[in-house]
């Protein structure tokens, strides 16, 4: 019998490369969607005819409790949440229903129907916030700085409760930055490489950043997405910091992303105050030891060769777009 694997958030970028992952490996991968008429699939397009679509949302109870019924899977993955860390301090309530009380509904979800499916939760370096150690790792306590990093506490935590209470074969990634050409527009990486584009094909003469001085542990979407695969696969359910152990700022991810199509960043970056937020995370940068030890995994994608793959493939995209 071929495994069955559920994940919330299939049509995000962690979605989308987790489901190519777990095809790889001869699953049956369905895929929880939204009741919207705005649905977009741009990142699944080219397996959705591999994969099944079964609308529901993380918000509705009955909507998870009868998907899990009807699916039966072996693993559930909840990649789904209000996931832009800027989004969250306009809709903080929002954010708090979706990213931290949605994971309490599959997991009580998962209890009601069948406590013998694996539990993935997609936990979040925003976590740590206002760090208390360099390197973050499993141990570090919390001090979140955002409403969306509030809202993964929460969903961390019950994520830990439900495990020790229930013992359900339940599990957190705590995932620090990981990027790809399938990055929302929103999130700093997409937008430099993208905005590189623009200028090199002369459709636009600049790029408006916040802070310089921000330094975050960036990785490839495609490494990570075996991480979240390789815990389920263990005999005891436990935490892990998923990370590549280097820090950057966004200053040198400006240098490099500008170097790839040979641009000066500093004649085209702009420092704007709305781009700041209210309260900033400095300082980001995992330990992922426990993961290498345990799991066996490491990034395969270097920080700059992770741009470099970006600026390409935007380059491209943009190029295409062109054409008459």
């Amino acid at each position: 019998m071929k495994k069955r694997a559920l994940i919330t958030g299939i049509t995000g970028q962690d979605g989308s490369y987790l489901a190519e992952f777990l095809l790889s490996r001869d699953y049956d991968v369905y895929g929880l969607v939204r009741r919207t008429s705005t649905v977009n699939f741009e990142r699944i397009r080219h397996i959705q005819d591999q994969l099944t679509l079964i609308p529901g949302d993380l918000l509705d109870q009955t909507s998870l409790t009868q998907t899990l019924s009807q699916v039966q899977p072996q693993e559930v993955y909840n990649l789904a949440a209000q996931s832009f860390v800027q989004t969250s301090w306009n809709q903080p309530v929002f954010t708090g229903d979706v990213t931290a009380l949605g994971v309490t509904r599959v997991l009580d979800a998962i209890r009601t129907v069948n406590p013998e499916i694996r539990f993935y939760q997609a936990s979040s370096s925003e976590m740590f916030g206002k760090v208390r150690e360099v390197p973050q790792k499993e141990t570090t306590p919390f001090y979140p700085r955002s409403p969306y990093g509030v809202a993964k506490v929460y969903g961390h935590w019950i994520t830990v409760n439900y495990r020790e209470s229930y013992n359900l074969h339940a599990t957190s990634g705590i995932l620090f930055n990981h990027e790809s050409p399938r990055r929302g527009l929103e999130f700093v990486t997409r937008k430099v490489t993208h905005h590189v584009a623009r200028i090199k094909l002369g459709l636009t003469d600049e790029l408006r950043i916040g802070n310089l001085e921000a330094r975050r542990d960036w990785g490839f979407a495609g490494d990570y997405v075996e991480a979240m695969w390789l815990m389920l696969q263990q005999d005891t359910p436990d935490d892990f910091v998923v990370a590549t152990g280097e820090t950057h700022s966004v200053e040198e991810l400006l240098q490099v992303a500008f170097g790839c199509l040979d641009l000066d960043w500093q004649q085209y970056a702009v420092q704007d105050e709305r781009f700041m937020r209210p309260a900033e995370v400095d300082l980001l940068v995992g330990d992922p030891s426990k993961a290498g030890k345990t799991l066996g995994w490491e990034p395969k994608v270097s920080f700059t060769q992770l741009i470099q793959m970006m600026v390409e493939a935007d380059y491209a995209l943009l190029k295409d777009t062109l054409k008459p």
